[in-house]
């Protein structure tokens, strides 16, 4: 103790004691921070596939390393779960330009995609594809629709039938969506749509919200026609141009009956 004493007001010690506080906080931020629901890593053979279907694809809008160009957004760092999202959905490779990509018919296979994906992924440090146990929708249905309602109804409407944003853009149908897109989807936040990282939403949050969206897919209509789950102004338009037609053309005809 009479050694640490004397030495205590050196001028180096302070800098020891730095060192010693990030050494602690850097092993207890590996040992404790949340972890990302990964899946297995590609090859260098994917990456160099995926480089190819990149240049004969990609590149004329996102340049040719990936950086981007007035046409398309840089995709370093954007990792391989923002590529599974947009070329698995049909939204990449883009066939026209506009307000924003659309769901479209899927032009790549799960091969190509996986290479592709791996590609950008070695651009930089992103998420990566989630592992199929957090995107299988085995989670709390209940839990599922409360972080739903909180996080995603105010655009995706509290059935995930979508709905209209700004400036022509939309927030898209989540009905029949595969789970693993919808996770990726809250992962990368695609178009106008926030970022869900682990931090807000973890792992477990995520497929108990897909569990939610599902059953929504799944469950039966108690009566009557939903009408699309839109709410209510499309009920509202429903009841004024059917429902008061009805009643106006009953009355028409009560009249002329009576004549």
């Amino acid at each position: 103790m009479s050694f640490l004493a004397a030495r205590r007001r050196h001028p180096a010690a302070i800098v020891l004691v730095l060192l010693l506080g990030l050494v602690v906080t850097g092993g207890l931020y590996t040992a404790l921070a949340p972890k990302d629901a990964k899946a297995a890593t590609a090859t260098a053979d994917d990456v160099k596939a995926g480089k190819d279907l990149f240049l004969a694809n990609c590149a004329s809008c996102h340049g040719t390393n990936a950086n981007g160009t007035a046409a398309g957004p840089s995709l370093v760092g954007v990792g391989a779960a923002a590529v599974d999202f947009q070329v698995g959905t049909g939204r990449m490779p883009l066939t026209q330009p506009g307000v924003q990509a659309q769901r479209n018919k899927v032009t790549m296979d799960a091969t190509e995609t996986k290479q592709l994906a791996a590609y950008v992924a070695s651009l930089g440090p992103g998420p990566a594809v989630p592992a199929t146990e957090y995107t299988n929708g085995n989670g709390n249905i209940a839990k599922g629709g409360e972080l739903f309602r909180v996080n995603c109804a105010m655009c995706h409407n509290f059935a995930g039938s979508g709905g209209a944003l700004t400036r022509g853009k939309f927030a898209p149908s989540l009905r029949n969506i595969e789970g693993k897109h919808i996770y990726e989807a809250m992962l990368t936040g695609p178009q106008s749509m926030p970022v869900f990282n682990d931090t807000n939403l973890s792992p477990q949050d995520k497929n108990d919200v897909i569990a939610y969206l599902h059953n929504v897919d799944n469950e039966a209509n108690a009566g009557g026609h939903n009408l699309g789950n839109l709410g209510p102004v499309s009920e509202g338009m429903f009841a004024w141009t059917i429902g008061i037609g009805l009643l106006i053309g009953a009355a028409v005809w009560l009249g002329r009956k009576a004549a």
